[in-house]
């Protein structure tokens, strides 16, 4: 793959994984694999775990809907990506996006909201960065806030049934959220504004 095509940005999904069989490849101890193992499973996924990346056998794979592989071991990456072309999987290789044709979103979450961010796997510190902040202002507050948007929803649509009434259920959405505002502000590592002083 060349560096042009390895900067070009994924194209943003979600998955539907209920009832689906996903295997997750890394060591007993890995944090990562059991993060996504975790993640999958609260997606409704059916996991299956691979300890010894090292004796993978193709059979462990074979069916699988996705498959996430978190050792950075570039055999390993390969060996996935030509089983991945032959069997039709979707690959996820953590930190080798090459490999794969999933790029792990850091995602930061409150209640039912999802806020997924993605890039690409060129810069994961950064998508960290962004998924930190985002879950700290996506407090207890903001949770229960969505879940009172939802239940006032809910509300609605008893209340005004028909798609006659659709235009009054999204006017009365529009106001039950007007005051809601999120801000956004960046700070940049000190080598990187002194070199764009410089251009």
């Amino acid at each position: 793959m060349s560096e042009v095509a390895r900067r070009r940005p994924f194209f943003p999904v979600s998955l539907n994984l209920a009832g689906r069989a996903c295997v997750v490849i890394g060591s007993a101890g890995d944090r990562e694999a059991i993060a996504k193992t975790a993640a999958l499973q609260e997606a409704g996924a059916v996991v299956r775990r691979v300890y010894e990346p090292q004796a993978l056998r193709d059979e462990e794979v074979a069916g699988a809907f996705f498959v996430i592989s978190t050792p950075q071991d570039e055999a390993l990456s390969a060996r996935l990506r030509m089983l991945a072309d032959r069997d039709g999987f979707l690959l996820c290789c953590i930190d080798q996006p090459k490999y794969g044709f999933v790029a792990m979103a850091a995602i930061a979450k409150a209640g039912p909201v999802r806020v997924a961010i993605s890039t690409a796997g060129l810069a994961p510190r950064i998508g960290k960065a962004l998924k930190n902040a985002l879950q700290s202002a996506m407090d207890a507050k903001f949770a229960r806030f969505v879940e009172r948007l939802a239940e006032a929803r809910e509300r609605t649509r008893a209340a005004n049934p028909g798609s006659e009434s659709s235009k009054l259920r999204r006017a009365a959405m529009i106001e039950a959220a007007r005051g809601f505002a999120a801000e956004v502000r960046f700070s940049y590592p000190e080598w990187f504004d002194d070199a764009d002083r410089q251009r």
